[in-house]
């Protein structure tokens, strides 16, 4: 466990142990989010990628893509749907 104490202005220093487990940088934002209760930090990049891992999630299987290959062919299926229309 990691502490971390409130200064007057409401501000934090995030230990670095939390900063490196979080991958984060200077000027980088943090997301508090509500989990049973109670509040976690989180790295709000990376939850915009979980929240798009699980928006595909199944489509793969829906599409009947079972390898890399049958990714890259429908990549270029639809660029060439693109650019010509």
């Amino acid at each position: 466990m990691e502490l971390a104490k409130i200064t007057s202005k409401g501000q934090i220093t995030l230990p670095i142990t939390i900063r490196r487990a979080l991958k984060l940088k200077d000027g980088d934002k943090v997301a508090f989010v509500e989990k049973d209760g109670q509040y976690v930090l989180a790295n709000p990049t990376m939850l915009a990628l979980r929240d798009a891992q699980d928006a595909f999630a199944g489509l793969a299987d829906e599409l009947g893509l079972t390898s890399e290959d049958d990714v890259v062919s429908l990549v270029k299926e639809i660029r060439a749907v693109k650019t010509n229309p």
